[in-house]
């Protein structure tokens, strides 16, 4: 008895190594792509507090990861931040400058009496 060459045994397992490599191939890409998107809309979790002001506390909560946070135009002396990312501090408004100060998940932190204020604030992803 002969079997016909498209369904020799030597074929069939030939196609099912193919088929198996492009599944596993599709699964890594897949794991890729979404973890490639999967920060994008991402927050710190948790609450941001600072004070403008002797008299004027503001809360953030879950602010987004990415990109440069401004403050208000006269800054801030003080900051904790409760989230569960670490975070850096500028004098400047826009993100950019050597003067920066390190600010660690759940730490606080206060500007020394007579140095600027901090103007933005970006966190460390």
């Amino acid at each position: 008895m002969s079997v016909p060459a498209s369904q020799s045994p030597a074929r069939t397992s030939r196609r099912r190594r193919r088929r198996r490599t492009r599944l596993a191939a599709g699964a890594v890409l897949l794991t890729l792509a979404t973890t490639a998107c999967s920060s994008l809309g991402r927050t710190s979790v948790g609450t941001i507090t600072y004070s403008i002001g002797p008299q004027t506390s503001v809360m953030l909560t879950s602010p987004k990861v990415r990109g440069c946070h401004k403050l208000p135009p006269s800054g801030t002396t003080d900051l904790y931040n409760n989230t569960l990312v670490d975070m850096v501090m500028y004098r400047t408004p826009d993100c950019t400058g050597k003067d920066t100060t390190y600010i660690g998940s759940r730490l606080a932190n206060n500007v020394a009496p007579k140095a600027a204020p901090w103007r933005s604030y970006s966190f460390v992803h």
